[in-house]
């Protein structure tokens, strides 16, 4: 299960809007077909370890990372092909949420004769397609949100320099946060003054940079910034709110942006929560917030931030520098957002911290 699991995350950030399974054959204590899941979400994992067990699945045992699936959708189902297969044990991580299989999966394969086991690496299949559960749930995808601060928590000096506080292997596991994820959403401040790629540039990932979104009331995206020049080649949404400029909305999309239109919020800007729905309605599961400290205050005071993670660069700025999150109304503790430290290892001189929330 642990070498399904591994195959699983392979899939991350390039399956949506489907999970990333993973599943290993095994004959006689030997693996003789692997598969996860393929760009887009199919081929299914099951599938493709099937196609490379050939008649060897025939009395194996699957290990697979999620309930397979049961109803005929682009693909047909998973559990009538292990079935087909003469595979004689399926051990499952964990049942599929999604009504269409929810236990389905596992009646079939059970009324085919073979043995079911349910259970075995459920924590950590959970935790790997927690993105594809919420957008079950609640139909919005897992937000994690990114900072790159110094030890007292700050981004920039007052004067907006920010590159670059942490080192390269800090910015390395960062791009690879980009892989996985489905989306990254930056604030249109951020765009305006970074006037970032947000691809991932890391050797042999490049065509895995995620779906760039762009928080903009006000269409203030540079026409000439390399977002919009490069929309063609990386899908580039910008959410916008309702009745925003027509003649500017048509430039952007001539360049190859989305335009999304979306409610106001409270404060008269996105309503973030509406955002959120767009997205997992669109299909995405896993959205990386990079910023700015607007983006990532307005998020936090709405609790919409379930994943944290953070590099701290050991160094000290003070109060002159710029926060990583602007305030957010906050005046009693018993109203700070909580999470729970999952994981800290140091990256290069640097710290990576990933925090849960509670």
């Amino acid at each position: 299960m642990r070498a399904a699991l591994a195959l699983a995350r392979r899939g991350l950030g390039n399956v949506w809007p489907n999970p990333a399974v993973g599943c290993v054959i095994v004959q006689d204590g030997r693996v003789v077909g692997r598969g996860w899941t393929q760009p887009g979400g199919r081929p299914h994992a099951e599938t493709e370890a099937l196609a490379m067990a050939g008649e060897a699945a025939r009395g194996a045992v699957a290990y697979v990372t999620l309930e397979p699936c049961s109803h005929h959708g682009k693909t047909p189902p998973c559990a009538a092909a292990l079935a087909r297969a003469g595979i004689a044990r399926v051990v499952a991580a964990m049942e599929d949420p999604d009504e269409r299989v929810s236990g389905q999966g596992f009646a079939l394969l059970r009324e085919a004769g073979i043995e079911v086991s349910v259970g075995i690496g459920a924590e950590e299949a959970a935790e790997l397609n927690a993105g594809f559960f919420l957008k079950v749930a609640e139909g919005r995808p897992l937000v994690t949100l990114k900072l790159a601060t110094t030890l007292d928590g700050r981004i920039a000096t007052h004067g907006g320099e920010s590159k670059w506080i942490t080192g390269e292997a800090a910015r390395a596991a960062a791009h690879l946060l980009r892989a996985e994820h489905d989306a990254v959403m930056i604030g249109s401040g951020t765009a305006l003054a970074d006037d970032p790629e947000l691809t991932c540039r890391l050797p042999g990932l490049g065509d895995r940079s995620p779906v760039r979104l762009v928080v903009d009331g006000r269409l203030r995206l540079p026409l000439t910034g390399k977002l919009v020049s490069g929309a063609n080649d990386v899908p580039t949404w910008v959410l916008t709110l309702e009745g925003c400029d027509t003649a500017r909305r048509e430039v952007l999309e001539e360049a190859g942006v989305d335009v999304v239109e979306l409610p106001a919020g409270t404060d008269g800007s996105v309503d973030l929560v509406a955002a959120l729905a767009m997205l997992g309605k669109s299909g995405l599961t896993r959205v990386l917030v990079e910023g700015g400290a607007h983006l990532a205050a307005a998020l936090l005071r709405a609790g919409l931030v379930d994943r944290m993670v953070w590099f701290r660069a050991p160094r000290m700025m003070g109060g002159d520098g710029l926060p990583a999150a602007v305030a957010f109304g906050i005046d009693h503790l018993g109203r700070t957002p909580r999470f729970e430290l999952v994981e800290a290892r140091p990256v290069g001189h640097d710290l990576m911290e990933i925090y849960k929330k509670l």
